[in-house]
């Protein structure tokens, strides 16, 4: 079941992150665990990481097809390997985007399937080794940081320059997927998405673990005119749903209503009628975000859904291209 990101975990003071400190004592204890038996994987393939050091959307995906385009601009041939959250399918299976709907498969693999071949796999292991046979010539793991399973070449790590690392606490106190010293000890590299009043922590914490920095924006992929045209009905069901929000904004849409979403929702016919309705009421278009659009399927309000509403394509863009290159290259030249 999808759930929502405690607004807690990114106050500034609240007492319930020290009620749950025995618990994320315990969380932390079973990742550091995991790591200490695990016997990893080494594909013949190098295997670069985009990952996250919390819980929730911070941008991997757009970062995932960002690395996949620098790749392929250098000649080689990448294959996505991703977990496939919010699809039922454990895998290894090869999306095939023209058949595979997301409620089996997940829509982050179909919009990777869109750019490059893309294996699903819950066992990354497996999937490395399914990549192995394709004409691949370097897996991008989507997530995964935190699984030792497969063995890493590189992994960066995106953070959001608004969000950063929230109350820096362990889940369930906080969002970070184990403590912050392990994992900074496991990056090669941080992409810092976006200005925001994180981007002073995350350089400060980068700079004391030795790791470079990438400034990185995320920018609207085609031509938004028709965003001026009417006012909008913005709607998104990510892990961050204001951040797509801000986006809509930032592109000049008009937002006259907004419905969130919790992360990987499966949309419903209730939920399309009440989307219709608000856009009707305000002589709105409804706008929403490229995996949302691709998770609504099926007939009736909710075809009706789909036909009336319009994806707002993004892309990450690095703001140092030739030293993201270096930092890739130079990973895979040492592999």
């Amino acid at each position: 079941m999808p759930l929502r990101t405690p607004s807690w975990w990114y106050a500034k003071a609240s007492v319930t992150p020290a009620l749950l400190t025995p618990a994320a004592l315990i969380w932390n204890l079973v990742t550091r665990l995991r790591w200490i038996v695990a016997k990893p994987y080494r594909s013949r393939l190098p295997v670069i990481c985009i990952g996250n050091f919390t819980a929730g959307g911070t941008g991997k995906t757009p970062a995932a097809i960002a690395v996949a385009h620098m790749l392929r601009e250098t000649g080689q041939h990448p294959v996505f390997l991703t977990r496939g959250y919010g699809g039922t399918t454990s895998g290894p299976h090869l999306v095939d985007p023209s058949s595979d709907p997301a409620q089996i498969v997940g829509d982050e693999p179909l919009l990777l399937a869109g750019v490059a071949p893309t294996i699903i796999s819950a066992d990354r292991a497996e999937g490395a080794k399914l990549a192995e046979g394709l004409k691949a010539s370097v897996i991008i793991m989507d997530d995964g940081f935190q699984n030792p399973s497969l063995a890493k070449t590189l992994s960066l790590i995106v953070v959001d320059g608004i969000l950063g690392l929230g109350n820096e606490h362990v889940i369930p106190a906080g969002p970070l997927r184990a403590s912050l010293g392990f994992q900074l000890n496991h990056a090669d590299g941080i992409i810092l998405v976006g200005e925001g009043d994180a981007v002073d922590r995350v350089q400060a914490l980068s700079e004391g673990a030795s790791l470079p920095v990438l400034m990185a924006s995320i920018v609207t992929a085609s031509e938004n005119a028709w965003l001026k045209d009417n006012p909008v009905v913005a709607f998104a069901g990510i892990g961050t749903p204001d951040k797509f929000f801000r986006t809509v904004e930032r592109a000049g849409g008009r937002i006259v209503g907004r419905m969130a979403f919790p992360d990987h929702h499966p949309y419903t016919p209730q939920d399309a009628l009440k989307l219709l309705d608000l856009a009707s009421q305000h002589g709105a278009q409804l706008v929403t975000t490229q995996k949302d659009l691709v998770r609504i399927e099926g007939g009736g309000e909710l075809q009706k859904l789909k036909t009336a509403t319009r994806a707002l394509p993004v892309t990450l863009q690095f703001k140092d291209l030739k030293n993201a290159k270096k930092i890739i290259t130079q990973a895979l030249g040492s592999a």
